[in-house]
């Protein structure tokens, strides 16, 4: 199928103050964002697609400045793909908090004209939903047909529900759940004191010193990474395999393949992510619980969304955000007779199984957005 092609990313400068949950604000704040699509006489076709964790606006096509960098949901946004750029407005926008574009730890605060650093205010989901929604906004588009996540930013398509509910007709929520068990707060924790504890951390502000915690990135996203993977699918692809076909005998060297994977990926991470981006990220998945005001009562959350139509979508091997998980979410709103559809698709995977070009979840996709009005 086609791509979007070469895209080049676009900047919106935001001079009012952005309120946090926290209660502190973030003053003077840029967003980058991509497009792909047009947008139709009446702003009616546009679709907002969330991003996770690691990934960033670059949703779809080849990016301008980076030859040969794919958008990380390619293989499902575009001509003819299940989210047909040919028919909808696709937006892709990058979180405050970041370190892809928009203000983030590395910019410079106004306050002290140095880099924000571990000063970064604390961000939540629903602040970078209300980020996002000044943005769009600002597009012109009064109603978007749908926002669309997966992971972190399916939390993110389900807090739109909830504080833009008039701003959206459809939620599609991919491989999330409405707030982390006590399991996924603890892998995150792990993740965070990796990097806190690494020398070259220094609180926060290793900026001014010329340096960057790898040691932490790269554990933190071994950690992390693991957590995405299925057992059957590290079996499959690894197993027990040794690295040069023979034991070494060594409680420090790469002995079995799985290990040098990890390495690599750990690797690779620590050249491109920033620390204090992590940190950010990583809490707000953590602080994620939309049932909390509600005295833990999903169903009293949602029933605002009453009107809005929901799409969600888990895979039976993805452990980080089980398919027990999406089923609080379906059953939250049944209660409140929304009009929601709900698929378990059966992948080998794991939670990496949303980013991949599965045919019955694309299919699911495809359908859904096919129906869509």
């Amino acid at each position: 199928m086609r791509s979007v092609g070469v895209v080049v990313p676009q900047t919106m400068h935001f001079a009012e103050p952005l309120r946090l949950q926290s209660g502190a604000q973030l003053a003077d704040y840029t967003l980058v964002y991509e497009t792909y699509g047009t947008l139709n006489a009446d702003a009616s076709n546009a679709v907002l697609v969330c991003h996770a964790l690691n990934a960033s606006h670059h949703v779809a096509g080849e990016h301008a400045d980076q030859p040969g960098s794919t958008g990380w949901w390619d293989n499902l946004v575009g001509p003819g793909k299940p989210l047909d750029t040919e028919r909808f407005f696709v937006i892709g926008i990058n979180n405050p908090g970041s370190c892809f574009g928009s203000t983030g730890p590395m910019h410079t605060n106004p306050a002290t004209g140095q880099p924000y650093g571990a000063d970064f205010p604390v961000v939540t989901v629903e602040d970078w939903v209300d980020a996002q929604a000044r943005l769009v906004e600002r597009l012109g588009i009064r109603q978007l047909a749908a926002v669309v996540g997966g992971s972190l930013g399916g939390m993110q398509a389900l807090a739109w529900t909830l504080r833009h509910t008039d701003k959206l007709r459809h939620c599609v929520a991919v491989a999330t759940a409405p707030s982390l068990s006590a399991q996924n707060i603890a892998f995150n924790e792990v993740a965070r004191r990796a990097i806190i504890t690494d020398p070259d951390f220094h609180g926060g502000h290793f900026y001014a010193h010329g340096v960057v915690p790898k040691r932490g990135l790269r554990v933190a996203r071994m950690i992390g990474h693991i957590t995405y993977l299925s057992d059957d699918s590290m079996e499959a692809k690894f197993g027990r395999e040794l690295r040069d076909n023979k034991l070494g005998y060594s409680t420090q060297d790469i002995e079995f393949q799985i290990e040098s994977y990890l390495r690599y990926q750990g690797d690779k991470f620590s050249e491109y992510f920033d620390a204090n981006t992590y940190l950010l990220i990583t809490r707000a998945l953590d602080y994620f619980d939309p049932a909390r005001a509600f005295g833990g009562d999903l169903s009293a959350a949602f029933k605002v969304a009453r009107e809005k139509k929901f799409l969600v979508v888990s895979f039976t091997t993805d452990w980080r955000f089980s398919p027990a998980r999406s089923r609080e979410i379906v059953k939250a709103l049944v209660h409140n007779r929304v009009d929601v559809s709900y698929a378990e698709i059966e992948a080998p995977h794991g939670h990496d199984a949303f980013l991949l070009e599965d045919p019955r979840y694309h299919g699911v996709m495809r359908a859904y957005f096919e129906r869509m009005t």
